[in-house]
């Protein structure tokens, strides 16, 4: 097995875009590329691109397998890992079939869901479509135990762990209080119908709701409530600031997978508000880092008694370095499989 790999990563999901997708690819390149390996990236960038229809902030590549097979046919790369299941990852896919390359993948999204909720298409038909992508390929990546278990029910074959990591030196408890005084409750991330945001904004709260990010949602939530202050996007020592001057952190998503956003509010020193499901369920130790209940007002207030010091000593349990080394092992794990014709894949115990 090389030490050294030619790695490429086929991803629709790229800068400028902010999201925790690209934000796990950026620092798993950097980890590859400090072991040595080197890697080619398939992005929108290389293409042209239109505005993806619900969601123009996002680009859609024009591109075909034809495209990418001479990318393939040139790079021989050692390993191949398709990140998402959009236009760029699907040609991908094709491609490596066309060549015989074998390939892993990742599910970061509930692709399905966030389809269902912009259009009138039976979930079940989704899921069935995301099945057959994932699984033409030689592993699937998966951020938690929870996701991991949901998805081997739905007939996914051959999933992997993988799990994320948080720059601890740059998020972490500060003196800061950018907001003003007094208890500042705190999301970041998309702002999109899919976060589920209005389940935060609509509880009652003695305090500020800050919302840090982007998105389709902005400017009609902005407008539903002026009381909230609304930073739009921020990244970096912004973002850490804006962390480090609240005092508990908000996650009313009900569809993420894993939630790197959590991970940098702990690191921050801040507790956690969510719903008992994947992503928080896995991340939140009840209690101690946070508060899950389905009563979102029952967890913010709870959550805001919790010791910030302990929110902080969990993140540190998390590294982008344990993230790289992981990844490396899926893919050496996936190119034996290919090699040996092996095939982990589930029997499906509900409808798909």
């Amino acid at each position: 097995m090389p030490h050294r790999m030619r790695i490429v990563i086929a991803t629709d999901a790229w800068e400028p875009q902010v999201n925790g997708v690209v934000r796990t690819y950026q620092r798993v390149c950097e980890e590859l590329e400090k072991q040595g390996h080197q890697v080619r990236l398939i992005t929108p960038n290389n293409y042209k691109t239109i505005p993806c229809p619900t969601y123009p902030e996002i680009r859609l590549a024009l591109v075909t397998a034809n495209k990418i097979s001479p990318i393939l046919q040139q790079e021989q790369p050692d390993r191949v890992h398709i990140a998402t299941e959009g236009p760029i990852g699907w040609a991908t896919r094709r491609a490596c079939l066309q060549n015989n390359m074998p390939f892993t993948t990742a599910y970061h999204t509930r692709f399905p869901e966030y389809v269902t909720k912009r259009l009138p298409l039976p979930i079940n038909w989704v899921y069935s479509l995301v099945k057959r992508f994932h699984n033409a390929g030689n592993g699937t990546m998966v951020a938690t135990n929870s996701l991991k278990n949901e998805l081997s029910d739905r007939g996914f074959a051959d999933l992997m762990s993988w799990t994320r990591g948080v720059n601890t030196d740059l998020f972490r408890p500060r003196k800061s209080r950018l907001f003003g005084e007094g208890p500042v409750a705190i999301y970041v991330g998309r702002v999109a119908v899919e976060k589920n945001l209005e389940a935060f904004l609509g509880v009652p709260f003695e305090g500020k709701k800050v919302i840090v990010g982007d998105g389709p949602s902005l400017q009609q939530l902005k407008k539903k409530y002026p009381c909230c202050h609304f930073t739009g996007a921020k990244i970096g020592e912004e973002l850490a600031v804006c962390y480090s001057s609240s005092d508990v952190f908000v996650f009313p998503s009900l569809t993420d997978t894993f939630g790197i956003v959590l991970l940098e509010a702990m690191a921050s020193g801040l507790p956690i508000a969510a719903y008992p499901v994947t992503g928080p369920i896995d991340i939140v130790e009840q209690g101690v880092t946070g508060v899950l209940d389905q009563d979102l007002s029952q967890a913010l207030n709870k959550a805001m008694k919790l010791n910030r010091a302990m929110c902080r000593e969990k993140a540190l349990e998390y590294s982008w370095a344990n993230c790289g080394k992981l990844f490396i092992e899926n893919l050496n794990r996936a190119k034996n499989n290919h090699a040996s014709g092996t095939k982990e894949i589930s029997r499906p115990s509900v409808p798909v």
